[in-house]
């Protein structure tokens, strides 16, 4: 389920990824630790950290105060589906 990423440094030496928009993903442009609104970019976003290893499982979880059912289902919607599967809206087209 865990796809990691290779590590890559920009041209400061900052760790980043590539983001699900296809740009460069630091930990600067990850989403505020106090985001209440998850849109589809957002939840993206965080799970590429994670996978590319700009954070931990436990330090998304801790950060964006998230269970770990709840990111684990945002991998989940993602490997099964792609981004749509991470849309809150028409849920029983996606599971």
């Amino acid at each position: 389920m865990l796809q990691q990423q290779p590590q890559r440094l920009n041209n400061r030496g900052e760790k980043y990824v590539i983001g699900p928009t296809g740009t460069p993903l630091t930990l600067a442009d990850l989403p505020p630790a106090n985001t209440q609104r998850w849109v589809i970019r957002r939840k993206a976003e965080v799970v590429a950290a994670v996978r590319g290893g700009l954070l931990s499982f436990d330090e998304a979880c801790e950060r964006y105060r998230l269970t770990t059912e709840e990111f684990g289902g945002w991998q989940v919607a993602i490997d099964a589906h792609g981004l749509a599967g991470l849309r809150t809206t028409r849920i029983q087209q996606y599971r």
